[in-house]
């Protein structure tokens, strides 16, 4: 395994965050959850929205749709994919930074 500096386990932290953000939340990804889970959004009388989630189906397909709905699920998952990638796949860090990066603007954001 690869020496791993602070610099490089702050890019994978971020990368996790992101990729696991991605999965669970993010739009463009949407077509990944669709076949597991139904979600719609109730609008709040002070205008905040609560996201609601419906596993569909039994067996491994509510399996698959509780792992998408959960967020800490999700996670570990994905950081398991980001430590693999940056073990394995020395090459693949371009790729962990730009995740690292997005997540580091995704924090700034919800901050601002």
């Amino acid at each position: 395994m690869p020496e791993l500096s602070w610099l490089h386990l702050v890019v994978l932290v971020l990368a996790s965050f992101r990729l696991t953000h991605l999965i669970v939340f993010d739009e463009i990804t949407a077509f990944l959850r669709r076949p597991f889970l139904t979600v719609t959004y109730e609008e709040t009388p002070d205008g905040d929205e609560i996201r609601h989630v419906e596993v569909k189906g039994k067996g491994l397909r509510a399996s698959i749709g509780s792992l998408l709905s959960c967020y800490w699920c999700t996670g570990i998952w994905a950081a398991a994919l980001i430590v693999a990638l940056y073990v394995f796949v020395p090459e693949s860090f371009l790729l962990l930074l730009v995740l690292a990066i997005a997540g580091a603007a995704a924090v700034i954001e919800t901050k601002i």
